[in-house]
């Protein structure tokens, strides 16, 4: 056959590769939802026959034992329907349903839907306790909004993780690297990078240079945040902030906003990460300062979950006792 030389030809290939790709994603997705499905039904008919008292002995043969427990968790754990789940594959439902309190797991489900995590990903931010490491600075609505509508970025404020966790790096222990040094690596594991920092960030640049009055300044990463349409510059301080510290990202700040930004984008961001935060100078500091700038702790290495799960207790039991005092 002929190769044709007609100016429509490479529009009918790029439609026809198109349709192709198209046509494979919802193959692999009608699969997905009938696996789904499928283990709903087996979860469902387990609890029932369960509730009708009947010996347990007998439904599970030639079935994976594991696969069972797993489908009886999955009904309980949605019991109306599965419909909610059908975007995720069963490998990652089985990786939620592994979460024992309903809150957490709520939020995995909305963060996994809302940012397509893979079961790779959900893994990741499962160790990171990212779930705990937002809840612990919210009150006892906003955890509970939390749980139910997983990470919202609304605001600047939405952006923010504390502490940021950099263990994707496998720096070991006690090993100490320079401002440079962590830099770079967080540039050569720029994937799971953007994965820590959260749904929207595009990288734009390293070393940035800000150039003021014949004075060369450069701020360590720059990235845009598609939603909320605006800069955010990241420095990077192996040591305590300092206020000279604050005060040059308050002046990139006001660079970017007069000569980067262009029109429809908003004020710029500014995240201070530091392995350490003085919380007083830095109050002082920024007094009256840029609502924008905000500063942030790191850490190399996977953080405490009994201590961020204790906190998080302490809040909502906090938020009960005063929820009875007030009835």
């Amino acid at each position: 056959m002929e190769l044709s030389t007609d100016k429509g030809y490479p529009d009918l290939l790029q439609q026809i590769s198109d349709t192709y790709t198209q046509g494979r994603i919802q193959a692999v997705q009608a699969v997905n939802t009938h696996i789904t499905q499928t283990y709903w039904q087996v979860g469902r008919q387990i609890v029932e026959f369960e509730q009708g008292g009947k010996a347990r002995a007998e439904y599970g043969k030639g079935f994976s034992r594991s696969n069972l427990i797993r489908s009886r968790q999955f009904y309980l754990a949605w019991p109306i329907s599965a419909t909610a789940s059908h975007p995720l594959s069963w490998s990652v439902i089985v990786e939620l349903l592994k979460i024992d309190d309903p809150l957490e797991r709520s939020f995995y489900v909305q963060q996994t839907l809302r940012e397509r995590w893979s079961v790779r990903e959900l893994i990741r931010q499962k160790n990171s306790a990212l779930f705990l490491r937002l809840a612990a600075s919210k009150d006892k609505a906003g955890v509970l909004q939390l749980a139910a509508q997983g990470q919202l970025i609304e605001q600047p404020a939405d952006l923010l993780r504390e502490p940021y966790v950099f263990e994707f790096l496998k720096i070991p222990e006690p090993y100490l690297v320079s401002e440079t040094q962590l830099e770079t690596l967080l540039c050569n594991h720029l994937q799971q990078f953007l994965l820590e920092l959260g749904k929207g960030f595009t990288f734009v640049g390293r070393q940035y240079r800000v150039t003021l009055n014949n004075t060369h300044y450069k701020v360590d990463l720059v990235f845009y945040h598609r939603i909320l349409r605006c800069f955010v510059l990241i420095d990077l301080k192996i040591t305590d902030v300092q206020h000279h510290d604050i005060g040059q990202m308050n002046m990139y700040l006001g660079y970017f906003a007069a000569e980067e930004n262009t029109e429809g984008d908003n004020p710029p961001i500014g995240i201070i990460l530091s392995r350490n935060k003085d919380e007083l100078l830095v109050e002082y500091a920024t007094y009256q300062m840029n609502s924008q700038l905000f500063v942030q702790k790191y850490q190399l290495y996977l953080p405490e979950r009994e201590e961020l799960r204790r906190e998080l207790e302490l809040t909502l039991r906090e938020a009960g006792a005063s929820d009875e005092g007030a009835t």
